[in-house]
């Protein structure tokens, strides 16, 4: 998407990837602290530490700045599911490990799931489309891997529903938190929704 979307005057992609790092860290930070409509791009571009020019050089309008902090979101969240689920043969015990380090994983970046949630509707309707097909994929992983390794006990769409599950139910922990992070810690979260995927599971005929 960064490529497609977001235009830079800047030929070096070593200086454009270096920037738009800087870029993506200080916007995730303010978009934590006002939202995505009430920063402004000039608080961005002191954010990362240069000018407002300087900025421009890398991005054309702030949108493109929250398409590269979907992006960026987005790709972590992937390689982070892709590397799990390609570590070794599918199986349950490790789809269990697979959803605790998923659901951690998560925590961690619990703020910028929030952005993801609130800030969509920014998008114009083709990097939205974009951000909704990087989810499809990521949650397409989780339901392969489900498939094989229950394979005997669930249909597709049953590992389709199960693996929407393990994807929202992690961003739950964020976008919920007001309530769930009241009564819950993250182990016993973990635990909880794990027991309820593998009951899921082995209770289906």
């Amino acid at each position: 998407m960064r490529e497609q979307h977001v235009v830079s005057s800047i030929k070096d992609s070593n200086l454009v990837e270096m920037r738009r790092n800087q870029i993506i860290k200080s916007a995730i930070t303010l978009f934590k602290q006002k939202g995505f409509h009430r920063t402004t791009t000039r608080e961005i571009a002191k954010e990362a530490g240069f000018s407002i020019g300087t900025l421009y050089e890398y991005i054309r309008t702030k949108e493109d700045v929250l398409i590269l902090v979907y992006e960026s979101i987005n790709d972590q969240v992937y390689e982070h599911l892709e590397a799990l689920t390609e570590k070794q043969a599918p199986s349950l015990e490790h789809l269990v490990t697979i959803v605790d380090s998923y659901y951690r994983f998560v925590d961690e970046m619990q703020d910028e799931v929030l952005i993801l949630y609130q800030e969509t509707k920014a998008l114009d309707k083709y990097a939205a489309k974009e951000v909704f097909d990087k989810e499809r994929k990521q949650v397409l992983m989780l339901r392969n891997y489900i498939l094989t390794a229950a394979s005997e006990n669930i249909t597709e769409d049953e590992a389709d529903i199960l693996a929407n599950n393990i994807f929202i139910h992690g961003h739950m922990w964020g976008f919920r938190r007001w309530m769930l992070q009241k009564n819950y810690t993250i182990d016993q979260y973990i635990h909880m929704q794990t027991k309820l995927l593998l009951r899921a599971i082995q209770a289906t005929p």
